[in-house]
């Protein structure tokens, strides 16, 4: 088994290319100007993951809507990826319409997703990568615990905000119980820039200055 490496905040996504069930990808080539969220999860026909492409597939809509792509991603093979989205089909009326990777070792030694000792199943992780392909946020959860798709959806929303708008978002934004959905100025680098800040934003202090949103 090779070793795994796990890209970093701020890293470049490794190019991979993968066998989906819409064809061939190579990620994030082929993404290359949209936001997207990849998704793995530990084995196909499992209920935990069950659930969550569920709820991916729910907010498909949402993602849609702030140009971000969603994708799926296990060891297992495209045919059962296929068989599985089907099973989803016919028990419980929602299709999948999002691409699920079937990813090799050499996929998963490029962005750390088994963990040595553990088995075959792959790591319940979320990465959200940015347009210029740069690893912008990261979430991994144990195999017994399901992630929270809306949290993620929230992030993505979140991220883009704070690039559109120059600042920073607080917690639980857009309502936040401090600030609602204001987003927070960067920190003043200058004494100058300190006593500017808090002439031209709302602020508690220079430290911790922020702005309406904007829509």
């Amino acid at each position: 088994m090779q070793d795994f490496t796990t890209p970093l905040l701020g890293d470049h996504f490794p190019q991979i290319d993968v066998l989906t069930t819409h064809g061939e990808m190579n990620i994030p080539r082929d993404l290359n100007g949209s936001w997207f969220v990849l998704f793995s999860h530990p084995a196909d026909f499992t209920p935990v993951c069950t659930t969550e492409f569920l709820a991916f597939q729910n907010l498909y809509g949402e993602f849609k809507n702030l140009q971000c792509k969603l994708l799926g991603l296990s060891v297992d093979q495209v045919f059962s990826h296929i068989k599985w989205i089907e099973w989803i089909k016919q028990k419980l009326g929602v299709k999948i319409t999002y691409p699920i990777i079937a990813a090799t070792e050499s996929v998963v030694s490029k962005i750390g997703l088994i963990h040595p000792g553990k088995g075959s199943n792959t790591v319940r992780a979320t990465f959200i990568i940015d347009p210029e392909g740069i690893v912008r946020l990261m979430f991994y959860y144990p195999q017994e615990i399901g992630r929270n798709v809306e949290e993620i959806l929230r992030s993505v929303k979140a991220l883009q905000t704070a690039d559109k708008q120059g600042g920073a978002t607080a917690e639980r934004w857009p309502a936040n119980e401090l600030i609602k959905d204001n987003i927070i100025i960067p920190p003043a680098l200058t004494e100058e820039e300190a006593e500017k800040n808090k002439t031209k934003y709302e602020h508690f202090d220079w430290w911790f200055c922020h702005k309406p949103f904007k829509q």
